[in-house]
């Protein structure tokens, strides 16, 4: 695990960017697993101004996305999908075929699972995996608990992750409850991981994470386990450290 410690979430955002850059430009047909949230924004405006200036092409590039509500229709704009052509996809060249979410519509949740997981394989496995992080150390919406799922599965998610989301909606009935999520399997199986954190809310977690014990009750902790884990943090998230 290497950690980066970096002055500001603009500085955060360049170098994790440069990271993804640096994977499109060595295998123009990358498989990048990509994350949702207000931490990954300024990576991707970084990309875009790659693509803009034309120093990246997306147009082999495939994607797989870490996570979708259930119950949001695609159009909603609090949607994963909504967010990811909104951020992203329609600000690049990839091919719409190219990329992948769950379907939070999906009626049969285990079959949504299983048809997901199977692309996720069908693609080689995922390249590079860019996470963020939740204030109790989940990962995706994989959420501490006494036992972790290995796959894509249906997660009931924490009442801390229902309140952090609350500003994204208009009421408490509004917010998920449950989403779509790779497991904890899945995440690790990508051959590199880049997690990026930014801000004082992040800051009583990430020690946890960097030095603590290896722990279901911080899922983001099992990745002291994987062997190419590279941690961008600005300095309030790692300000007790």
């Amino acid at each position: 695990m290497r950690v980066y410690k970096v002055k500001n979430y603009d500085e955060m955002s360049r170098q994790a960017a440069g990271i993804i850059a640096s994977m499109i430009t060595l295998n123009p047909a990358c498989v990048l697993g990509l994350a949702t949230g207000s931490t990954p924004e300024g990576i991707y405006r970084e990309l875009i101004k790659g693509y803009n200036n034309g120093d990246l092409d997306f147009s082999e590039v495939k994607s797989v996305n870490l996570d979708e509500y259930q119950g949001l229709d695609p159009n909603n704009d609090q949607s994963y999908y909504y967010y990811m052509t909104d951020k992203l996809f329609n600000h690049v060249n990839i091919k719409k075929e190219n990329y992948h979410l769950p379907n939070g519509l999906a009626e049969d949740a285990a079959k949504e699972c299983a048809r997901y997981d199977e692309i996720i394989k069908s693609l080689g496995g995922v390249d590079l995996q860019l996470l963020g992080i939740g204030i109790n150390g989940h990962i995706g919406f994989n959420e501490p608990s006494e036992k972790l799922e290995k796959d894509v599965h249906l997660a009931k998610l924490t009442e801390s992750t229902i309140n952090a989301n609350a500003r994204f909606f208009k009421s408490y009935d509004d917010i998920p409850k449950h989403a779509f999520t790779m497991g904890v399997r899945t995440i690790m199986s990508a051959r590199k991981i880049v997690l990026a954190a930014s801000g004082k809310s992040k800051a009583e977690i990430m020690p946890a994470v960097i030095n603590g014990p290896i722990t279901t009750a911080v899922p983001a902790s099992l990745l002291q386990l994987h062997p190419d884990v590279t941690i961008i943090a600005d300095e309030d998230a790692l300000s007790l450290l």
